[in-house]
């Protein structure tokens, strides 16, 4: 009989949600599940117990056995009843607490906070290293040693959380930098939907041929050149910390990241989805804080089937159809060397239409919380609030919408050379000088102009330009980075938006043509 690995002493149980429990055992043992004042006993199938416990209030410092009718006893101790989330995505949400701005005063001082997490660990295959890191891994309560390499976006957002309800919060930190939301969902998710399929199709092509025991020596000889490459690269950036991109990769030589794609790569499709996903669930949850994106920027007009997938995979991995998303919105972000590309625009909007299309999902607006030229902003406190009031209103029903999101646009009509844009939870706004141009108008002729005149009254934005007597499309900040300039009363900024849900023809600058549909 043994335990699955997210249980541990330490470890949080949601409050409130009927837990699982959960394990490999034999076929023919009677297993009993006791948790405080709480006893049932489990169901076996396939080498597999699961005991389903009943809801259970706040509670701090409970016990939990699993006992067998052979003598077998596992006890966990210092359990707490409270808040469970898990923290998904890439290097955004794997950014460590020691690494943020404020992560050595917060590591000093965050003993008493309420909050304890549990590492997923990453590795890249199903075998004896994995479950050799899962026997030594465990939750850890947090202590300036133990929190360094905690989310540091989930850990704002938990100890915000905690000390709003005066609970304790658990994260399960299941994340991994430079991961695609392919990597993160089994392959009859990606097959199923047509402009899904390009993500196997072009790993079945790549790895056409070859046998594992090629791939396997085929990545291991890339991570031998990557680890030696990123030595040569930090030594660059150590002597000159304005080097241009393309003179590391002269110095240097190729960057070969992410590795050819087979079997032992994590950033292939599917893969993390039984190394890691299913190791820690259907582990019971509140709820789930996603913050990705930036490595599916190749394909932007897809994101929104792949999130859509995403969510609607893991509600059933969890057995929990209502099971609450909350997505952090891409901020703005563009390296110097780079155009502008105006992909992450479109895979705003795609988190936008997920967040308005699809039930129990929240949208942590976070504009404003870029960096020019870094993809790992180093101050996630704020991302971790606005997660935090997203759960407020979306999942716990404590904060009113106009609370916790910024002026959303709804509609928009026009009023002769006017476009009049319609906004939710809008009651007027702050904006820097400027903010007009963040606007652009086309006509019928497709060509977008900026906005050279515009007011912000109430719910609705009146903008208009003199290039463009009759308005028939209006989009706003479209693009990869930008000065952020327009608020809602709130504080919150205003998020992207287009009245067009298609692709564009050009490349989208100004005076460019698009087509109207």
């Amino acid at each position: 009989m043994k335990a699955a690995s997210v249980f541990s002493d330490n470890m949080v149980l949601q409050s409130h949600r009927c837990v699982r429990i959960f394990g490999e055992c034999g076929d023919n043992e009677q297993i009993t599940v006791t948790a405080g004042e709480n006893t049932v006993k489990a169901v076996i199938s396939a080498g597999r117990f699961e005991a389903l416990l009943p809801p259970m209030d706040y509670a701090e410092d409970i016990t939990v056995t699993i006992s067998s009718d052979s003598g077998e006893c596992i006890t966990f101790t210092n359990v707490a009843v409270g808040e469970v989330w898990l923290a998904g995505g890439q290097s955004n949400m794997e950014f460590e607490l020691h690494s943020d701005k404020h992560g050595d005063e917060e590591l000093k001082n965050c003993e008493n906070e309420k909050v304890r997490y549990y590492y997923t660990n990453k590795i890249a295959t199903v075998g004896e290293q994995l479950f050799q890191a899962e026997s030594n891994t465990c939750w850890m309560m947090p202590s300036e040693r133990n929190s360094v390499a905690w989310s540091a976006a989930a850990y704002y957002f938990a100890k915000n959380l905690s000390r709003k309800l005066g609970v304790t919060v658990g994260i399960i930190g299941c994340n991994w930098g430079g991961t695609s939301a392919s990597c993160w969902m089994p392959q009859d998710y990606l097959t199923r939907r047509s402009e899904l399929r390009p993500y196997i199709d072009d790993y079945e092509k790549a790895t056409l041929g070859k046998s594992e025991e090629q791939m396997k020596a085929e990545y291991e000889e890339y991570l031998d050149y990557q680890g030696k490459w990123e030595k040569k690269m930090q030594a660059c950036y150590a002597e000159n910390p304005h080097i241009s991109w393309d003179e590391v990769q002269r110095i240097c030589g190729e960057n070969r990241y992410p590795g050819p794609p087979g079997c032992t790569n994590p950033m292939r499709p599917c893969g993390l989805f039984e190394t890691m996903v299913k190791r820690v669930s259907p582990y019971t949850l509140r709820g789930v804080l996603w913050y990705q994106g930036e490595s599916d920027d190749h394909r932007p007009d897809a994101y929104y089937s792949l999130m859509t997938s995403l969510i609607e995979c893991w509600r059933k991995q969890w057995h929990d159809e209502s099971l609450p998303f909350i997505m952090v919105q891409l901020p703005m972000f563009r390296y110097a060397e780079d155009p502008d590309y105006k992909h992450w625009c479109i895979i705003r909007q795609a988190q936008m239409k997920v967040f308005r299309t699809i039930k129990n999902t929240g949208l942590a607006v976070a504009l404003d919380c870029g960096e020019f030229n870094n993809i790992h902003p180093v101050d996630k406190t704020e991302v971790g609030k606005r997660l935090y009031l997203q759960a407020m209103s979306e999942v716990y029903g404590l904060m009113d919408r106009k609370e916790t999101l910024p002026p959303v646009y709804r509609e928009f009509y026009t009023d002769g050379a006017k476009a009049v844009l319609l906004f939710d939870n809008a009651e007027g706004g702050t904006a820097l000088e400027g903010w007009q141009e963040d606007f652009e108008i086309a006509g019928s002729d497709g060509v977008w102009h900026r906005a050279d005149t515009g007011s912000f009254i109430g719910d609705k934005i009146c903008i208009s330009s003199r290039e463009v007597s009759e308005p028939v499309a209006v989009r706003f900040q479209w693009t990869n980075y930008a000065e952020v300039r327009l608020f809602g009363k709130n504080g919150l900024p205003v998020p992207p938006m287009n009245t067009i849900d298609t692709d564009t023809v050009s490349d989208g600058s100004e005076g460019t043509v698009i087509r109207i549909i």
